[in-house]
């Protein structure tokens, strides 16, 4: 199943450029930022911003409103999709320590 699930950013990762830690559903994941990213401003600009993820990248940036909307979607799949319910529930995937 190829899906995007949405996630705040929560903090830069210190070792990694282009890498962030990401809340999705409770959990936090790293994340390569470097697709949203804009030339002009300082990657600490997306700190509290709310992006698409898919295999560990950030692939856009939505609104709260957006994000919810569609953590809301996933959460009633889940209940009949066990990947999903899986990824929501924090299984799978590098989770910060």
């Amino acid at each position: 199943m190829c899906i995007g699930i949405p996630g705040k950013v929560v903090a830069l990762d210190e070792n990694q450029p282009q890498h962030a830690w990401v809340d999705v559903c409770g959990v936090q994941r790293e994340v390569n930022i470097a697709l949203v990213c804009q030339d002009d401003e300082p990657p600490e600009a997306l700190i509290g911003s709310w992006v698409l993820i898919h295999v560990g990248f950030a692939m856009s940036r939505l609104d709260e409103h957006e994000a919810q909307e569609t953590l809301s979607a996933l959460q009633a799949m889940g209940e009949v999709e066990q990947d999903v319910a899986l990824f929501l529930a924090g299984e799978g995937g590098q989770e910060r320590r």
